[in-house]
């Protein structure tokens, strides 16, 4: 292991080889404990295959590394064990429910320096990623003791991750003294070809959670959530049920601002104007991806038809304005369009910083035509559908992250305070937003 000391704003050090308290090495291979109610040959997905990713030569195995460095090794192995002792459906359900939710939990608590554990400084969001990833290929391989239909199975999936992203721990106050910003960040991707990614936007979701602040005499509330970098998740629905209860007319917390943010360019904070109906089809996290508009859902309201484009509503200005640094803030308004009934032939794509063309077809929003956009798309579409067109929403892009050149280094200093410092831009400028609408 070449793990090397680093700092960050408020954060704790990397320690040495030897030093960390993280408990036993993470599950990893087909053996391990309670290996007998698992069948390690059983399918997983392609992103789950990642936890065994061969290290570099004389270098760590980086995901169970990062499990283990950060202090989720416990909880890894109590949830591989306890599924074995799991005698129905009802009771792996209420298991995984409190399971996914305690990981979450601690999470947060940990970013946001409320519990100190492992050796790797508090900003980093990657331990949890593949916490998450090691909990649902677990699931998939286990063999209770019980029939369990895929379908079934499907639900508990479901049920782990809604809990272990924060999906299902989205309340607000109900007071009318309360400004409630309900926000989103996003797992590490791209990991083919740097396994070591963090995603700065998911690591401002760990800080954001559950933060409070006053503007005036009104109390400004903050939940946020970290969305999977999948189609197949957001075809589940993971956006709309995440955003979709607090947009509802009649709910109690209903959101005064939603916002979903995602890492962009780097050395650049972009605010985008637009949002496009059309997912480009870049390989996501199961190297899966088919370009094609973006499908409605079926368990929330939708506008007919899908609108093209949709234009952010967020404070943009005063975000600007509110001068967080270290780096620019700025509107985007670039988009990509077919016209003439011309999509989707790649010759015919104009792109350009006027808006849509009266009869535009989205070809991509500022942010391009990946899951970023997507999640903009989505979430305002359904705010749209559900008539909350006086809450604001929009997308923020973060700056991307430069990681160690020795390969071996899962994290350094440099690496470190960059991401460390980008994250508390994301926080700073999410905390002027909501001050905007407060």
């Amino acid at each position: 292991m070449k793990l090397i000391a680093a700092t960050a704003v408020g954060a704790s050090l990397v320690l040495m080889p030897g030093t960390a308290d993280a408990g036993p090495a993470p599950l990893a291979g087909p053996g391990g404990p309670a290996g007998q109610c698992y069948d390690r040959s059983a399918p997983t997905t392609y992103e789950e295959t990642r936890i065994d990713t061969p290290a570099a030569p004389g270098g760590v195995q980086v995901p169970t590394t990062l499990v283990q460095v950060g202090g989720f090794t416990p909880y890894v192995e109590r949830l591989t064990r306890e599924l074995c002792e799991v005698r129905s459906v009802k009771q792996a359900d209420k298991l995984l429910q409190t399971r996914g939710a305690e990981l979450w939990r601690t999470a947060v608590e940990r970013a946001q320096g409320k519990r100190w554990m492992g050796s790797i400084e508090r900003y980093d969001d990657r331990p949890l990623y593949w916490s998450r990833l090691i909990g649902t290929r677990d699931l998939r391989q286990w063999k209770p003791t019980f029939q369990l239909t895929d379908t079934a199975r499907a639900a508990l999936v479901k049920t782990f991750e809604y809990a272990s992203r924060g999906i299902d721990s989205t309340d607000f106050s109900s007071s009318r003294t309360v400004t409630r910003v309900l926000v989103s960040g996003f797992d590490p991707y791209q990991l083919n070809g740097e396994i070591r990614r963090s995603n700065p936007s998911g690591a401002s979701a760990l800080q954001l959670d559950g933060q409070e602040y006053q503007v005036g005499d009104r109390t400004v509330q903050i939940q946020a959530v970290s969305l999977p970098v999948t189609w197949s998740g957001f075809n589940l629905g993971y956006v709309e049920d995440t955003f979709g209860p607090h947009l509802t007319r009649n709910s109690k917390e209903r959101a005064d601002l939603i916002m979903t943010i995602s890492q962009g360019g780097r050395a650049r904070m972009a605010i985008e104007q637009w949002a496009g109906a059309w997912r480009g089809g870049s390989a996501d996290n199961n190297n899966e991806g088919t370009p094609e508009v973006v499908p409605q859902v079926t368990n929330w309201p939708q506008p007919q038809p899908n609108p093209e484009f949709i234009e952010t509503t967020l404070p943009y200005q005063q975000m600007i304005d509110a001068g967080t640094t270290p780096w620019p803030t700025a509107l985007n308004p670039r988009i990509c369009e077919w016209t003439g009934n011309t999509r989707p032939d790649p010759a015919k794509v104009s792109c350009h910083d006027n808006g849509p063309s009266p009869d535009a077809q989205a070809q991509a929003g500022g942010g391009g035509n990946y899951l970023s956009n997507e999640s903009m798309y989505r979430s305002n579409r359904l705010r749209l559908a559900l008539g909350a067109t006086d809450v604001p929403g929009g997308h923020l892009h973060i700056s991307s992250l430069v990681y160690p050149q020795n390969p071996l280094d899962v994290i350094d200093p440099a690496f470190a305070s960059d991401r460390a410092q980008t994250i508390e831009q994301t926080v700073a400028l999410v905390k002027a937003a909501g001050a905007a609408v407060s």
